[in-house]
């Protein structure tokens, strides 16, 4: 089955052509490089007022970030338990609290650290 033909408007088919310096292009480029995006996705999000990325983020710290959101996930599962009155050792509390503080330790510290390598 051949894969279905796009609108005239989504076909990217106009091309722009602009001639600029060779510090211009720095730039360019090192703005694209720094939010980890292509130079032309660089230009069509700036020209068309979408929303940049904020930064780049390191392929390990992502993953970093998705498996702390994965543990806060399950310490926000036990701590709704523990509102509802279910059953849990006395201490669990205590535990879930000091978990939830080292999570979050841990992530301004990988934010405050991407910064300064900034």
């Amino acid at each position: 089955m051949a894969r279905p033909k796009k609108k005239i408007r989504e076909l990217r088919a106009i091309r722009v052509n602009v001639r600029m310096t060779v510090d211009e292009y720095l730039i360019l480029s090192q703005n694209a490089s720094t939010l980890g995006i292509t130079i032309p996705d660089y230009i069509r999000k700036r020209v068309t007022g979408k929303t940049l990325p904020r930064k780049r983020i390191l392929l390990e710290d992502r993953q970093l970030f998705i498996e702390l959101g994965r543990i806060g996930n399950n310490i926000n599962q036990l701590t709704k338990k523990v509102h509802l009155g279910m059953k849990h050792p006395p201490m669990l509390i205590n535990q879930l609290a000091e978990l939830k503080n080292i999570l979050d330790m841990l992530k301004s510290n990988i934010v405050k650290s991407d910064c300064q390598a900034d």
